[in-house]
């Protein structure tokens, strides 16, 4: 009796893996540390009111102290904002001037600051074009998903604009006092 004919087993088609969403530049993640002891991208955002804001008329007189937050109204944010409000007459003290930036809208802004009495600017960057310019607009997991957002990242300016330190993945709790700490160190 003959053997029955074997035939290889047909290949499968293997559906190629999907790439992972990648941030605007395959180099965002290091942009931050690399604008450490260099100027700082130049920027015109509005703020709340609509008002144009630019990066060279915050230097000069003052130290910066620009940070970069997810959202308004949200539970870290407003702790973190709440924070420098209540310590902005210790920021002054040091020379130094408070802005934070986020993708939301000046009249989302407005309502942040009027709810929390904020005693500084926010500045809206809704295309994210000046978070991609400072590298913090990266790609973020939360529960297994992942979304392209803004990390909480502060920056520490001197009076000619460059950038002295950088704080990353800011845990809000205790900030404040990190940042006073640097301001002090510029003397």
């Amino acid at each position: 009796m003959p053997s029955p004919k074997k035939t290889a087993p047909k290949s499968k088609k293997i559906a190629p893996k999907k790439s992972k969403p990648r941030a605007p530049t395959s180099v965002a993640k290091k942009i931050g540390a690399m604008l450490e002891g260099k100027k700082a991208p130049a920027f015109q955002l509005a703020d709340a009111n609509g008002k144009t804001v630019a990066l060279k008329d915050l230097l000069g007189a003052n130290h910066l102290v620009l940070y970069f937050y997810p959202k308004d109204m949200t539970p870290g944010c407003t702790i973190e904002a709440c924070s420098f409000r209540d310590n902005n007459d210790r920021l002054t003290a040091l020379g130094a001037r408070i802005i934070g930036i986020s993708a939301d809208s000046s009249a989302s802004h407005t309502k942040f600051t009027e709810k929390h009495g904020l005693n500084f600017p926010l500045l809206a960057d809704p295309e994210n074009k000046v978070t991609g310019l400072y590298g913090v607009y990266k790609m973020k997991s939360l529960y297994g998903r992942q979304f392209m957002g803004i990390e909480r990242t502060t920056f520490v300016i001197d009076k000619s604009g460059v950038v002295r330190r950088i704080f990353a993945k800011v845990k809000v709790n205790g900030h404040t006092d990190e940042v006073i700490e640097a301001l002090k160190a510029l003397g």
